[in-house]
């Protein structure tokens, strides 16, 4: 497994974390039937699996946002949310750089 990819994972640990900040529901519509493995920044996009870049979403909200016409407004929402959760957080933050100064 190369450095990024590594990097990028969701641990368990954090899923925990997560899924406590989150009060054990999707963060967009509130269900119970959630899980908290939603990268904010994409993976694809060097999205690290940190807290400050992962949310809860049940199956529906996480489809709208990764594939459906949601990827802008609950991107929106998430990105309030995530700054409201944590003082100084900034989106560059979120991305694997391979030299970071």
């Amino acid at each position: 497994m190369s450095k990024r990819s590594n990097e990028c994972n969701i641990s368990e640990k954090v899923k925990k974390k997560v899924w406590e900040r989150d009060g054990h529901q999707c963060i967009i519509c509130g269900s119970p039937y959630a899980k908290p493995n939603a990268h904010y920044i994409r993976r694809s996009q060097g999205g690290l699996g940190i807290e400050e870049n992962v949310v809860t979403l049940c199956n529906q909200c996480h489809h709208e946002f990764d594939n459906g016409n949601g990827r802008v407004s609950i991107g929106y929402k998430i990105q309030w949310y995530l700054n409201s959760c944590y003082d100084n957080w900034d989106e560059e933050k979120l991305i694997y750089k391979k030299w970071r100064n």
